[in-house]
């Protein structure tokens, strides 16, 4: 048998190798960026076209490279911070696994342009999969400047799975965050397609933190530090009023380096315990510096993943300080021993002694008598007949209140009689037999065949779905001109999101205008919207057209309804009257598709008689 096995070409090794470094174009800001950080730069520039698709370029201002080291950062394996491997567990750099750039350059076009301080010339290299076109000298100011175009351009399948732009920049600002968040001493600046993004100056770090996330941000921070010998914790945390529905703004940087680590959030989350609404997230920004010899980041690829030696200790340390900065600046409720000012005693009683209260009773009265001592009281019947007769009107009358409270249930009943009725196999099911509440999430019904159970928030996140598409559709939203207009701060992303759905926000029923503070004013709203739902109804619509997967039908009016409906669905654990549960089940079957929430998930199931039979079988 012949043999079978055999090496990779070096192209297609650094193609598969490229899979591994290189998912997307935030991939490659990601490496780009970490290396111009290792290149000791002052000032550093994100040009972005595209998406990152067609363009993505890092200036620096950094050491440079020789002509030699520039051609051989292209080589796999390549990498000036590894000499053993020991290296790899003491390690204060960035980019170290080699293969950055030899991966982009093998699925891309790669130009690079690279002086030192001491150099004359600069040198210059055009590679184009892997294949090194040209390599000359050339005249570029001190630093590195190294371009990506035509991404995935070798591997359209790769290129296939890119999502839109809008998700695509998403990831690149996500990116461009974390390392700008992780050097404030560094300036930054990211431009997309000829207009700037961010401009970040040179700042300590809550002013970095201000610059990114808007300058109302200021005010909603809290200071967290704390110095042990085995950890570090510098920082801010958000102020519980204003944590968020995602997790946008949740950072970890160990020793500089942004890290994913499920473990410490839910440190940073057991310590909000109780001061959060349920399905929130709090925001912070911690900085932890620990011996690098106590961690292992090389566990992934992408870095952003680590291994703790002692990871209880640090678990503990963060939860308490983080704990700590909450009661120490009166976020979380502590124990309050100061008097209260108006449980005083007034100044003009301060030298009066207290005066024994009198009771004054008279013995000689009696209710049930009809007598004249009774009368001078105003009290009592003038019979002993009148007198039962009275007490038994007093149940009486209780009775009819009763009766009447009955029969109105019963009227309102049968007036919420469902427009579905015949959905139902027979339909003298009993309304009087009430449906029920379980758990605050699902609606139970008996019904002929069996048991209806309903979810009640994707129940009412379909009959909401279908009534927004429609007036989305159709262009009919009515809009509610506001006394007093309405004010929301939003980062300087979601203000570019905000404005490239402006036209059809105003076909909802939003009337609004934005200013340069990242703020919207909002004049008018859709009447269907309660004006206290505002901020969460935007924000929920901004994380869904970022996380969107765009279709060939994609549709912006739809992805509209299916987030607002999501903001203002019933939620789980909300109690329902009888009645409303009620009117909830007609809506749901009187919508053209009933049984999915606008995501394809069930809203209701029937369990049938023979269901419930084989399990007593």
């Amino acid at each position: 048998m012949s043999d079978i096995i055999q090496l990779l070409p070096d192209h297609v090794a650094n193609q598969i190798a490229a899979g591994e470094v290189v998912q997307r174009p935030a991939s490659v800001v990601k490496e780009l960026l970490e290396n111009a950080i290792d290149a000791q730069s002052t000032k550093i520039q994100l040009i972005i076209k595209d998406a990152g698709k067609t363009l993505i370029q890092v200036i620096d201002d950094g050491v440079g490279m020789s002509t030699t080291d520039a051609r051989m950062s292209f080589e796999r394996h390549a990498t000036s911070k590894i000499k053993v491997a020991e290296d790899l567990f003491d390690l204060n750099t960035k980019g170290f696994r080699g293969e950055a750039l030899a991966s982009i350059a093998a699925i891309a076009h790669v130009d690079l342009k690279t002086k030192q301080h001491q150099e004359e010339l600069g040198t210059a290299i055009t590679i184009e999969g892997s294949n090194v076109k040209s390599q000359e000298f050339t005249v570029t100011p001190v630093g590195t400047s190294l371009s990506v175009k035509n991404l995935f351009y070798n591997i359209p399948a790769r290129r296939n799975f890119l999502k839109s732009n809008a998700v695509e920049l998403r990831h690149i600002v996500d990116e461009f965050h974390r390392v700008a968040l992780a050097h404030p001493e560094v300036a930054f600046s990211l431009h997309h397609n000829e207009s700037e993004l961010f401009e970040l100056p040179v700042s300590n770090y809550r002013q970095r933190v201000v610059h990114i996330f808007g300058s109302k941000t200021n005010e909603r921070l809290v200071p967290v530090s704390e110095s042990t010998e085995v950890l570090q914790i510098e920082g801010f945390v958000g102020k519980p009023e204003f944590a968020r529905k995602t997790r946008s703004e949740q950072f970890f940087f160990i020793n500089k380096r942004f890290v994913k680590s499920a473990y410490l959030n839910h440190a940073v989350v057991s310590a909000f315990e109780g001061l959060l609404k349920e399905g929130y997230h709090p925001s912070y920004f911690l900085n932890l510096s620990v011996d690098p010899k106590s961690i292992d980041i090389n566990i992934h690829p992408t870095k952003t993943e680590i291994k703790f030696e002692d990871e209880h200790t640090l678990y503990a340390l963060l939860k308490s300080a983080v704990k700590h900065s909450l009661g120490q600046f009166n976020i979380a409720p502590i124990l309050d021993f100061d008097k209260d000012s108006s449980m005083d005693t007034p100044y003009a009683y301060k030298d009066r002694s207290a005066i024994n209260p009198k009771i004054e009773v008279d013995r000689s009265f009696n209710p049930f008598k009809s007598d004249g001592a009774t009368q001078s009281h105003k009290v009592g019947f003038s019979s002993s007949k009148s007198q039962n007769s009275s007490w038994e009107a007093l149940y009486t009358e209780l009775n009819l209140e009763s009766q009447e409270k009955d029969g109105h249930s019963e009227i309102q009943s049968f007036e919420s009689k469902s427009v579905n009725a015949d959905l139902f196999e027979n339909q003298e099911i009993a309304r009087e037999v009430n449906s029920h509440q379980l758990e605050g999430k699902y609606i139970i019904k008996p019904m002929a065949s069996g048991i209806l159970i309903v979810d009640q928030n994707k129940a009412h996140q379909r009959v909401l779905y279908e009534k927004f598409l429609k007036q989305f559709t159709i262009k009919s939203s009515v809009s509610q001109q506001l006394l007093f207009p309405v004010s929301l701060h939003f980062s300087k992303l979601e203000m570019v999101i905000i404005e490239d759905l402006k036209t059809d926000l105003e076909d909802a029923g939003f009337s609004f205008e934005s200013t340069a503070e990242e703020q919207v004013i909002l004049n008018g709203i859709p009447a269907i919207i309660p004006e206290a739902e505002l901020k969460l109804v935007f924000e929920q619509l901004i994380s869904d057209v970022e996380n969107q997967v765009p279709e060939q039908n994609f549709s912006l009016a739809d992805l509209m309804a299916k987030s607002i409906a999501k903001s203002l669905a019933i939620k789980t654990g909300q109690q329902l009257s009888a009645v409303e549960q009620m009117h909830l089940v007609d809506s749901l079957f009187a919508c053209k598709e009933s049984n999915l929430s606008p995501n394809g998930q069930l809203a209701y199931y029937i369990m049938g008689v023979n269901d419930i039979e084989k399990k007593f079988k």
